[in-house]
This record gives structure tokens, C-alpha cells and sequence, in this order.
């Protein structure tokens, strides 16, 4: 689940942000005088009630910008740092591990073949897929069962137990990779520590070259999950392209930035799973079910990705793997999914106290995490803000007063962090290649308002109790190739 760059993607000067932008341009000032004074009286004819709520949100907005430039110096760290792994399979560790894929299907008529035939090309020594046909009513049984691969097996899930969620879903994979996959046959005893699971969506298209994962686990026994840099595919709209660019930020950014603490966290779609860490987790639901993922949560990734992370082992970001998946081109389709990650944001945080109080991590890390899992709280703060603002510039409490410093000082508050995330993301590569991807950043801001409103829509439904969930319906997808595609300057 992506992590905006800042609350709603840009860093926000409450109240006086309306008063800038229709301001008086006063040049003549001395600049530095007219700043501090500027700042010292900028809430001046607020009312005392609203006062707090601006002070806070302001701080909000500070706070998030150091993050923000804290985690892009961490990531550049750990850029430099990223060895070079090994070129061709045959020089990597991959045949020590058992690579299990689980997909998850409901109603996948459209994208299944894609998806599963990509994953048979995938060069790996000891390979078993597992897709969980989740009562599918469409024509995806019939296309999964004429399939012919050694290497798959279709797990159907019928009612009353189909589509209770995903992670219902994936605990009942998880269960027969435990009876069945490892339990007898070929893999029987095959080491937890030495299984890797895959969750991959059925719309999702795998790099061939996935192997390169095992690097990484390898290097360090308490890896337990490795996250795939995930793209969109059908990027030829304004919507897939700002999620696109959305998901390129936040595995350059945020997931880069923490990958040197170990709290890289679980995107869902190109997860890697270290088997022994999902079992260390493992809960039992209601009805006596035991598996990892915990019923109930409307972003599952999340959840076990920061509940390994309570477990001891570590979580990282791979540069190097990418997954493509397929994008929402339309804007009501994106609010449905987006406000269900909202409110799986607003659900684990019932995670904070184990978070904050997690002893193996550094200080900075658990500072870091209670951040990361404030996200909702910090953007619907900022938010309510600038909704103040707007109201009181509409009645007459708030009268334009500014100039152009001020409205430089905003402009660098508001676009820096934003433009500073989108540039980290695409490394730029000559003077055309900055200024096209400045335009860009502009407009990934300009995408990170227009999805804004999902932060209250979530509040509502998480307060309300409705955590009911509707599956993303999929497009009718072209043929694509996944060679070549970081090349075009994304993350």
C-alpha cells in the first residue's frame, strides 16, 4: 500500500495558504524581516478555538517534511550500499530455496492466463504455484483447469467458506503448502527457513528473473519478507500513470529508507515470504482456522508485514524485482480501492503499541514506525485544516494578506517535498530529463489531492463498522512485455 510522499502529497501551510495565494505582491520588503514577521503573526485574527488546530497541523507539516528528507538520505544511503548481485541463475543461491506463488483469484476470467503463464516462466529451480480459486462464478475454473503444468495446483474454495477475504484465502494456501506441498512428495521436509512464498495478485505480471530475491534472504537469516518494486503496466492515462509514479516513490523512497532499520514493509502484490516467518505469526481466527494473515483486515500486507516485524525478523526493499500490475483508469474505481487501503490504515492501529515498543528496533526506527502508522491521523488533521481555512476565507475571518516572498516560502514548503520524492524516483539525466520530470511532480501532486478525500471516507466506514470490501474489477488487457520497462526512468 502506498505511503504518500506527505499528507495528501504535499506539505501544507494551513489558513494562510488561501490568504498567499490571492495575497498582495509586496516586493519592496526586506525579505528576511518580512519572513520572521510573517511567522510570528500569520495566524493573527484566528479565532482562539481554531488556534490549536493550526498550530498542530503546522507541526504536522514540519515533522513530515524532515521525514521526508531523513528517508530520501537513508535511501540514498542505501542505494550505494546495494550490492551487486550475482547476473545469470546459475550463479545464485535460488536452487537452495522452495519458491511457492500463491495467487489469490476471484473472478480473474480476464487476467488469470496472463498472470499464471508468467509465472511458469519464471527460471527457478524448485517451483510450485498455488491459485486459490476463491468461488470464482466466471470462467476462471475452466480456464485454470485447462492449464496443463506440473508445476500448478488450483486450490477451489467453495460456500459458505469462499469469499470471506484474502486472507482467508491465503491461509487456506498456507495450510496446504503446510499438509501437502512440504508435507509429502518431492518437497516433503523441505526447511521453513528455505521456503519462499510469493503473493501475487492475478492481475500481476512477475519479473522471470524473481530468483535475484534469494540474494537478499540469503545475506541475512532474519530477512523475512522482500518487497518487489511494483509498477503499473497500462500506464496511458493520467490516473495509471500518477500510480505508477505513486508506487515508483514510495518503494524509492519510503521502503528504501527503512530498509537499512529492517521495517521495509509489505506491499501485497510481489511480496516475498520467508515460510518460517509466517508461521511465527500465525493466529487462529473465529471459527479455529490457524494461519498468518488475520481475518478481518482490509489491507492484510500491511498488517503481517508489521506483525513479522513485531516477530524479530526484517523486512526489505528489492530494487531489483519488479511486478507490474494493472492500474485504475477510472476515478471511482481508484476511490473504492484506495478508501479500503485507507481504512486498513486506520485498522492497524491498534499495531502502535507494539510498534513504538519493540525493543529491537533502534530508536529512530520506532520513531519512524509510529510515523508511518499516524499516517491517517496526520493527513486528516492537515486536512481539516485546510478545510478551515477555506471556510474562514469564504465568510471574512481570513483577509489576503501577503507577497511574493511569502509566496515563495509557501511554494518551496508546499512542492519541495513532492518534487524532491518524484526526482529521487526518476534520477534525472540531463537538463530536459529535470525539467519533464518537475512538470510531473506538479502533476503527481495534483493526482495526491485528488484521491485526498479517501482519508475521510475511510474515518467514516472504520467508525461505522462497515468493513465490508469490493474486489477491483479488471480492464481488458493488451499484450505487454515486462522487458524494458524500468528503463523508461521510473523507480
Amino acid at each position: 500500500m502506498p505511503e504518500p510522499v506527505l499528507p495528501a502529497g504535499a506539505a501544507l501551510v494551513p489558513a494562510v495558504v488561501l490568504q498567499i495565494v490571492v495575497g498582495i505582491v509586496d516586493p519592496g520588503t526586506e525579505i528576511v524581516t518580512e519572513v520572521i514577521d510573517y511567522l510570528f503573526h500569520m495566524y493573527d485574527g484566528m479565532p482562539l478555538w481554531a488556534l490549536p488546530v493550526f498550530l498542530i497541523a503546522l507541526v504536522l507539516i514540519i515533522a513530515s517534511f524532515v521525514s521526508l528528507i531523513v528517508l530520501i538520505a537513508r535511501a540514498r544511503r542505501q542505494r550505494r550500499l546495494a550490492r551487486r548481485g550475482p547476473q545469470t541463475r546459475e550463479d545464485s543461491s535460488e536452487a537452495e530455496f522452495l519458491w511457492v506463488y500463491m495467487v489469490p483469484a476471484l473472478n480473474e476470467e480476464v487476467t488469470i492466463t496472463d498472470s499464471v503463464s508468467r509465472l511458469l516462466e519464471i527460471e527457478v529451480t524448485n517451483k510450485s504455484i498455488l491459485v486459490i480459486n476463491d468461488g470464482s462464478d466466471d470462467a476462471t475454473g475452466d480456464i485454470l483447469a485447462n492449464i496443463d503444468a506440473p508445476e500448478l495446483t488450483v486450490l477451489t474454495r467453495v460456500a459458505p467458506n469462499a469469499r470471506q477475504g484474502k486472507s482467508e484465502a491465503l491461509n487456506d494456501a498456507w495450510r496446504y503448502l503446510h499438509r501437502v506441498v512440504i508435507g509429502q512428495g518431492s518437497f516433503a521436509g523441505w526447511d521453513p527457513q528455505r521456503v519462499i512464498v510469493t503473493i501475487v495478485d492475478a492481475d500481476g505480471r512477475l519479473d522471470r528473473k524473481a530468483w535475484r530475491a534469494a540474494e537478499i534472504f540469503d545475506a541475512d537469516d532474519l530477512c523475512g519478507g522482500v518487497q518487489s518494486q511494483v509498477r503499473i503496466y497500462n500506464r496511458s492515462t493520467f490516473l495509471t500513470w500518477s500510480q505508477d509514479l505513486e508506487f515508483g516513490v514510495f518503494g524509492s523512497v519510503f521502503q528504501l529508507g527503512r530498509m537499512g532499520w529492517g521495517t521495509a514493509n509489505m506491499g501485497g502484490n510481489g511480496q516475498f515470504n520467508r515460510l518460517a516467518a509466517l508461521d511465527s505469526v500465525a493466529v487462529e481466527d473465529a471459527h479455529g482456522q490457524v494461519g498468518p494473515w488475520k481475518a478481518g483486515r482490509l489491507t492484510e500486507d500491511q498488517d503481517i508485514g508489521l506483525r513479522m516485524i513485531h516477530a524479530g525478523w526484517r523486512g526489505a526493499q528489492s530494487g531489483d524485482i519488479v511486478i507490474e500490475q494493472q492500474g485504475l483508469s477510472s476515478l471511482r474505481a481508484l476511490y473504492r480501492q484506495r478508501t479500503r487501503w485507507a481504512q486498513g490504515a486506520w485498522q492497524v492501529l491498534d499495531l502502535l503499541p507494539e510498534s513504538v515498543g519493540n525493543r529491537r528496533l533502534s530508536f529512530a526506527a520506532r520513531c519512524d514506525q509510529l510515523w508511518y502508522l499516524l499516517t491517517p491521523l496526520i493527513q486528516a488533521w492537515v486536512g481539516l485544516s485546510v478545510l478551515l481555512s477555506v471556510v474562514f476565507l469564504a465568510v471574512g475571518i481570513v483577509v489576503p494578506d501577503g507577497s511574493i516572498v511569502i509566496l515563495v516560502l509557501f511554494y518551496v514548503f508546499s512542492a519541495t517535498p513532492g518534487i524532491a520524492g518524484v526526482l529521487f524516483a526518476r534520477p534525472p539525466q540531463g537538463l530536459l530529463s529535470v525539467l519533464r520530470n518537475l512538470l510531473l511532480a506538479h502533476a503527481y501532486l495534483i493526482y495526491s489531492w485528488l484521491i485526498f478525500p479517501v482519508v475521510y471516507r475511510s474515518l467514516i466506514r472504520q467508525l461505522t463498522g462497515r468493513n465490508s470490501w469490493a474486489k477491483t474489477k479488471r480492464e481488458a488487457i493488451e499484450p505487454a512485455s515486462a522487458e524494458g520497462v524500468p528503463g523508461d526512468g521510473a523507480a
